[in-house]
């Protein structure tokens, strides 16, 4: 996984979600679904990593999702936020709602970065 995403807490319980949606009332929340399987998840790492600036996104918390190891997690995320469940996948969360999401070759650091300004 590209190492943009090291940093990004991982998703693995409903706890977490839960924790999402209480994080998002301070402050913006990104999620990335992801599948290790996936080239297009590879190719959207990718795009991320070679314009990311943590700087840019510091005030954004960052989580991440595997769409195969966590599959009900992921599809939880979905219906929690009301966007029809792709991979690879962002959300922007704000005040527990679902304010952004994109996927596939839509996903770009210039559109995450207009969300969470």
């Amino acid at each position: 996984m590209n190492s943009v995403f090291e940093n990004w807490k991982e998703i693995v319980s409903e706890e977490d979600i839960e924790e999402i949606v209480n994080v998002s009332k301070d402050r913006p929340v990104i999620i990335f679904k992801y599948s290790l399987r996936c080239g297009v998840s590879f190719s959207a790492m990718d795009a991320l990593g070679d314009y990311w600036k943590e700087d840019e996104m510091e005030h954004a918390t960052l989580y991440k999702v595997d769409v195969v190891r966590n599959r009900s997690l992921s599809q939880q995320v979905a219906q929690e936020f009301k966007v029809i469940h792709q991979s690879p996948q962002v959300l922007v969360i704000r005040d527990g709602i679902a304010i952004y999401n994109a996927s596939h070759f839509r996903i770009t650091f210039d559109s995450l970065k207009s969300q969470v300004a």
